[in-house]
């Protein structure tokens, strides 16, 4: 059997040592790398199924390697790991293309399960090859494409995950609690500003169809409207 394989960046050499021991003893393949510079080429000759960053790098830190990783490949789910936890950093790994962000000091069983979820995701994504209309847009989740008038937007790992749920739960309410617990792993109050940084986002690529919406259920959740039934 195949092993999952996970590029996991750390400079911190007795954090990264006990991290890759205990991915190693859940039946992982973790390759490590310490230095900011050489993320890249181990990228390319790896393909990692999902990827662990560090921020506070030498040479070159894990927002540029993000980025660099997102032009060559914006499918594999990006975990940054990070004693960064500014609102503004956490904004930024999102917004670059990481879908999950975890702050130092952590646990390792959460490390685990948001693993295990996004691998977990991305599978579900995969297998899934169907469109879906959403009013005068075309939906591609396995593509991560949204298609407006002939224009494809390309869409995050996170992003195309966040729509697809909510167009699943099309014109009923489905709860904050339940989109954060499926694709964030837990409903904390760090997960819940990243949902509404993704909601603001999915809105905003939405906003060419007025029948299209995604209404705020004001202490419960969100009402996704399509624009027929």
């Amino acid at each position: 059997m195949t092993k999952t394989k996970i590029l996991y960046v750390e400079d911190e050499l007795f954090l990264g040592k006990i991290v890759r021991e205990s991915l190693e003893s859940r039946g992982f393949e973790v390759s490590m790398e310490t230095d900011g510079a050489k993320v890249l080429p181990l990228f390319t000759t790896l393909n990692p199924d999902i990827c662990i960053l560090d921020i506070m790098l030498p040479n070159k830190d894990g927002f540029a390697i993000a980025d660099d990783i997102r032009q060559l490949n914006e499918e594999v789910p990006i975990i940054f790991l990070t004693a960064k936890t500014q609102t503004e950093d956490v904004v930024k790994g999102f917004s670059i293309g990481g879908n999950d962000y975890m702050r130092k000091p952590f646990s390792m069983e959460e490390l685990i399960v948001r693993v295990q979820n996004l691998l977990r995701q991305k599978n579900n994504s995969e297998m899934s090859t169907a469109s879906a209309s959403i009013g005068k847009y075309t939906f591609h989740s396995h593509r991560q494409t949204l298609i407006f008038k002939g224009e494809e937007k390309k869409l995050s790992f996170r992003e195309s995950e966040l729509l697809r749920l909510l167009f699943e739960n099309r014109h009923q309410i489905i709860e904050r609690k339940k989109i954060l617990n499926l694709l964030w792993g837990d409903d904390s109050f760090f997960n819940s500003r990243n949902l509404d940084v993704y909601i603001t986002k999915i809105r905003n690529y939405l906003k060419g169809d007025d029948a299209v919406e995604i209404i705020t259920v004001k202490g419960v959740g969100y009402r996704f409207i399509t624009g027929s039934k």
